[in-house]
């Protein structure tokens, strides 16, 4: 830190029954009130300095008592007026980057210029401010920090423009070439622990060595000066999101890893400071937002999201959130669930967690990937516009359309992971409605789920909290799930489900069993009760199922819900024709006869759609190869 004297005589003032003055054999005869403090001084040293007192002595009429002079706006305040009446009369004082502001916006008030005496006090402070303030790192963050006291003053006479320029060109430079401050300095030292190893939590960066610094700033002077960087076009986007992440860290204390208030502390504090404090944080997170680089990457999607907790704490508004979105939405990869589940603070929904902001980050995900088929045309002119190309060039245009379009696909694998995690937690929320967990569940593409394990878990969980779900709302629910992607383990899980409803276990275990045949193994045990159910309505259950016959082929789509079930005639007819009549009763809402079937036997008759026209094609296949032999 860089520091001047100006002076050489001691320092004679005192203090005497609430009244200051200074040590001489001359009386005083001057009074100058400032703050409602008394000064006891003399004419001659101040008046040949300050052109302001001149003329304030000079409106009051002469008299042989001490002449009074009140200065009720006085900038800087007792300390600053003792600094410039010191130097009036000579005694030493000491200026630095802590007091040169209110020392400036003092003598320009008391108008200690050139015209009233060479080598004035504002004259000397320019120089020192110019020639070894601005010079220094620590002195130009120290003085840029120290002008928010005196905000109108440093505007006028444009100090804090300047430390906004000299940090900015500062940072723009090699720190090699710039005078650190101490504190960097000994930030440095400082991070080397005890065993002589660099400390982790603290770890100096050369490339981003200016942020801690910075982070010290009011949010105002912070956004002003990161424009300046940012203007600049020399800094990363990354060492910006970088400083970013630093600065929130230092101001935003309610970014956590729950997100949630401590509502006991704000019912205590008085309600208009404790709502001046939301105001004041609410400005600082959207000109944190405002400042964030529009570069994909330059922050991570955890931050992005840390960002979009606190906005929902501090109700900031809906723009902010939307810009939030659409950038978690970019990077959606990154994310995990954690990072998802932001606290729902709003007195209209009694949900955990605000899933609606998610469904909106979701929906931006979607649509960002929707752009044109990066993949070559297969149509027979796109094919003779290709021929007509050079070897060179058709080989980077598949390479290309195969690296973009391989990157896509990952990106949309993992979300579907993160989706189907997201899922399992959100699940156990009693007060989450069932279009909100569906629409979520479909929002990611099919193809995206290469298994169905997390999902079919997510439902499982949603069912045991939800256990007033009626027949209709868990078949909606279990829609998006797809048996022919759960794995064994999940299969084995589910056929013993008795929350799922039987069109779903009976689907799983026609796919069971066509697994184990497919595979020539051995078919897994049934459960007790599905004996029961299936024995009870004319079909074997210890009968284990025939080989498919070779001769004809089955559609890949259909073949889960028909491999390995081979039974006669008479039983599969009865079957599909106890499906329609279990399909009529899911469209009319009465048994055709007009008398009740028990509960379970119309679940496990309501097979899907298509296992009936699987049963068709069954025996049409067992048709021909009997008559073959």
């Amino acid at each position: 830190m860089k520091f001047m004297k100006l002076g050489s005589r001691p320092d004679t003032f005192y203090t005497a029954e609430a009244v200051r003055s200074v040590s001489s054999e001359v009386s005083s005869d001057l009074i100058i009130q400032v703050k409602g403090s008394r000064y006891l001084l003399h004419k001659f040293p101040l008046l040949s300095k300050c052109l302001r007192l001149q003329r304030l002595c000079s409106e009051s009429p002469e008299s042989s008592q001490p002449q009074i002079v009140q200065l009720p706006d006085f900038p800087g305040g007792l300390e600053a007026f003792e600094l410039c009446a010191k130097f009036c009369y000579g005694i030493t004082i000491t200026l630095s980057a802590y007091n040169i502001v209110s020392a400036r916006c003092a003598a320009e008030y008391l108008q200690m210029t050139e015209d009233v005496e060479k080598g004035n006090l504002i004259y000397k402070l320019e120089v020192f401010f110019n020639s070894c303030i601005l010079h220094g790192w620590r002195d130009s963050i120290v003085t840029l920090q120290s002008t928010k006291a005196f905000p109108l003053w440093s505007e006028d006479l444009g100090i804090t423009s300047r430390c906004i320029e000299a940090i900015a060109s500062k940072v723009l430079t090699h720190p090699s070439k710039v005078s650190l401050s101490h504190s960097y300095s000994r930030r440095g030292r400082d991070d080397i622990s005890f065993n002589g190893t660099e400390s982790q939590r603290h770890k100096p960066t050369i490339k981003g060595w200016w942020a801690e610094d910075m982070a010290e700033l009011g949010i105002d002077l912070y956004w002003r000066t990161m424009i300046a960087i940012k203007s600049g076009g020399k800094i990363p986007s990354s060492l910006i999101g970088d400083a970013l992440k630093i600065y929130a860290s230092r101001w935003l204390p309610n970014i956590s890893r729950n997100g949630h208030i401590n509502k006991q502390e704000e019912s205590d504090s008085d309600s208009d400071s404790a709502n001046e404090v939301t105001s004041k944080d609410r400005l600082l997170l959207e000109s944190i937002i405002s400042l964030l680089p529009a570069e994909k990457g330059a922050v991570s999607c955890s931050f992005l999201l840390k960002l979009l907790k606190a906005a929902n704490i501090l109700n900031a508004s809906s723009s902010s959130k939307m810009e939030l979105a659409r950038r978690v939405a970019l990077q959606l990869e990154e994310a995990t669930v954690s990072d998802l589940l932001i606290p729902c603070l709003s007195y209209t929904n009694d949900t955990l967690y605000d899933v609606d902001i998610v469904m909106t980050i979701l929906e931006q995900f979607m649509l960002q990937g929707q752009s044109p088929p990066t993949s070559p045309p297969r149509s027979k002119l796109g094919f003779e516009r290709r021929r007509s190309r050079s070897a060179e060039n058709i080989d980077f245009e598949l390479q290309e359309s195969r690296r973009s379009s391989s990157a896509s696909h990952g990106s949309k694998l993992k979300v579907a992971k993160l989706v189907d995690g997201y899922l399992q937690e959100i699940a156990k929320d009693v007060n989450l409605s069932l279009s909100k967990f569906i629409t979520i569940a479909e929002t990611v593409p099919e193809f995206s789920r290469p298994d169905h394990d997390d999902l079919y878990r997510a439902i499982d969980i949603y069912l045991k909290t939800h256990p007033e779900l009626n027949k209709s709302e868990r078949k909606r629910l279990c829609r998006t799930l797809d048996c022919k992607k759960l794995s064994m383990e999940a299969c084995m899980h589910a056929a013993r489900n008795e929350l799922l409803p039987l069109r779903v276990v009976v689907q799983v275990l026609f796919f069971e069993q066509a697994r184990a045949t497919m595979a020539g193994g051995k078919v897994t045990e049934l459960p007790s009760n599905i004996k029961a159910l299936l024995a009870g309505h004319g079909i074997d259950p210890s009968r284990h199922p025939g080989p498919l016959s070779t001769t004809s082929t089955i559609a890949a789509e259909d073949q889960w819900s028909i491999s390995g079930l081979k039974s006669p005639k008479s039983k599969l007819s009865t079957l599909r024709m106890k499906l329609a009549e279990d399909d009529e009763l899911d469209e009319n809402g009465l048994p055709p006869d007009g008398i009740g079937r028990s509960s379970k036997f119309k679940a496990f008759c309501a097979l899907p759609t298509r296992p009936k026209k699987m049963f068709s094609k069954l025996l049409s296949i067992n048709r021909s190869s009997s008559e073959k032999n």
